[in-house]
């Protein structure tokens, strides 16, 4: 057997490495949408109508004026094209690769329902990854004003605070826990979707606003929160959320059940061809998250990988873009099927037994309650189970700042602001209603530098 060089090897031990060839690895993780040529750029531009009042920015939840930088494009502008884009979206070379583009912008373009939308997605990539590419700082740091903020969690909502925050003045630090910064956009996005090189080159930009990030940084362990609490003005929380939650069937904690978080990190830190896949594996769940797990074992040559879903179709959580795409890889569906025990040998798994479910009454989701067909158990071959059925919330710090916490989800107002008066938060930690995703992050993070401001601001006049 392969020995894997990270990760829990306990856990990839019954697994052999890929049997495709290092090129086709390469090939088959590349990114989906190549860039955009210069001309193809423009040409794309010109086709834009460049709304008043545009449905399309309505529709992008950090508001970027989409005509105006569609329009620089079209006038050979690409480098105030990227300032438009960075001046609502600091992160907007990610986002251009990882929003959900057909339910937002592109899904509200004027053109889509007669002629094919434009590609907003695209261009804003072909303009933002200009920038990142030179390494050309559009915007400085803004004159100090001597007050300290740090933000805890380097992913996409704290990396958005951060940079506004930065502009503004303030001096900030970020503590980050793993030994890169980025959050998900390093580690938990397929990098045929994005690459981890656009989210590290992201993160120098914000260090070069003058943002201090200290990695391999666990608060409550290598540094106090009484000392955050005293040492700064105010503190952001961009914690994200944590591993994915055990199923809580036997044989669960067998060689070759992974959490799907972990498979897909693997991917953005390890050499493909070291990464263990089975032949035939089974992810169970149907969000974001699932699908690109049973994408990775496919492009990884998996002979066959099969989504198991409790739910249907119209149940399940995935966009159904996502949907349609991992189709179109080959993946299979079982839906109305949940797992009840996992089987194996010393050789490695050998089955995955399940269940036909039923749709019942509405549960607390608003969706119907799956039952259990009494009878119905059947097994299903497999020798690798990756487990995507959401992820467990991180309390811990929240608790110990006295921050109120619903349903696992950290409290705020409309503001971004929390409980403790001193404390605000955004990302996948407030996602209490709503979609996650890394533009809705980036928003939060806007949103609470905006109000730190303004809370530095009217502590600043109450001291005078």
């Amino acid at each position: 057997m392969t020995q894997q060089p990270v990760g829990d090897s306990v856990q990839y031990a019954s697994l052999e490495t890929s049997v495709l060839t290092a090129t086709q690895l390469e090939q088959n993780f590349q990114e989906i949408h190549p860039a955009l040529s210069a001309r193809e750029a423009v040409i794309e531009a010109n086709r834009c109508l460049f709304c008043y009042d545009a449905p399309c920015t309505h529709a992008c939840p950090t508001h970027i004026d989409i005509p105006s930088f569609i329009k620089k494009i079209a006038t050979e502008n690409t480098r105030g094209s990227a300032r438009v884009i960075l001046e609502s979206n600091f992160l907007g070379s990610t986002c251009a690769r990882v929003c959900p583009v057909q339910e937002l912008c592109e899904g509200a373009c004027v053109l889509g329902s007669d002629h094919k939308p434009i590609e907003i997605g695209r261009l804003q990539r072909y303009a933002t990854d200009y920038v990142l590419e030179r390494k050309l700082d559009l915007f400085k740091p803004g004159k100090p004003t001597g007050k300290k903020v740090v933000v805890i969690g380097a992913g996409p909502a704290g990396l958005s605070c951060a940079a506004e925050l930065a502009k503004l003045g303030h001096a900030v630090t970020i503590l980050e826990k793993k030994p890169l910064a980025g959050g998900l956009s390093t580690y938990g996005i397929v990098v045929f979707r994005e690459p981890v090189e656009v989210s590290l080159a992201e993160v120098e930009m914000v260090q070069r606003l003058g943002v201090e990030i200290k990695t391999g940084i666990t608060v409550g362990q290598d540094i106090q929160i009484a000392d955050l609490e005293r040492d700064y003005d105010a503190i952001f929380l961009g914690i994200g959320l944590g591993n994915v939650p055990q199923l809580g069937i036997s044989g669960e904690d067998l060689g070759g059940v992974v959490d799907g978080i972990d498979f897909i990190e693997l991917t953005k830190t390890s050499p493909y061809s070291s990464i263990p896949v089975g032949k035939h594996v089974a992810v169970i769940g149907a969000g974001n998250t699932a699908i690109d797990a049973a994408t990775i074992a496919k492009r990884l040559g998996a002979a066959r990988v099969t989504m198991v879903y409790r739910r249907t179709e119209t149940e399940m959580t995935a966009y159904n873009f996502e949907y349609e795409f991992a189709k179109q890889e080959g993946i299979e569906y079982r839906f109305l099927t949940a797992p009840v025990a996992i089987h194996g040998d010393s050789s490695g798994l050998t089955s995955l037994e399940c269940v036909t479910m039923r749709l019942g009454e509405p549960d607390a989701s608003g969706r119907p309650r799956p039952e259990v067909i009494e009878g119905s158990n059947h097994m299903l071959e497999v020798d690798m189970v990756i487990k995507a059925i959401g992820q467990n919330k991180q309390t811990q710090l929240a608790q110990a700042l006295g921050l109120e916490i619903k349903n696992g989800y950290i409290v705020t107002d409309a503001h971004n602001h929390t409980s403790n008066p001193k404390v605000f938060a955004g990302g996948d930690c407030v996602r209490l209603k709503g979609d996650a995703s890394t533009v809705m992050a980036v928003q939060d993070g806007k949103i609470a530098a905006k109000s730190i401001t303004q809370m530095l601001e009217r502590a600043a006049i109450a001291n005078d």
